[in-house]
């Protein structure tokens, strides 16, 4: 991981899966590269027409405001 605290990451991580919980989905970080971030959405995620925007719109969004050196994530 590069500079974050890895312990406040989870946290962060772990609630962007509480939320796609509610909805049958889940979220796999995969790698993170320098300043990317690499995810799979997984449950009904996985399949679903929306993802790109909850990709972009709640994923991305949660970990660029709590990790501002974060300049992207990308689904896998």
């Amino acid at each position: 991981m590069c500079v974050m605290d890895e312990e406040r990451f989870q946290r962060v991580i772990q609630e962007i899966r509480e939320g796609l919980r509610k909805e049958g989905g889940d979220l796999e970080v995969v790698e993170i590269r320098g300043d990317v971030v690499y995810v799979r959405l997984t449950g009904q995620c996985e399949s679903c027409m929306m993802s790109g925007l909850t990709m972009k719109n709640w994923v991305e969004r949660k970990l660029r405001e709590a990790f501002p050196e974060i300049k992207e994530v990308r689904s896998v």
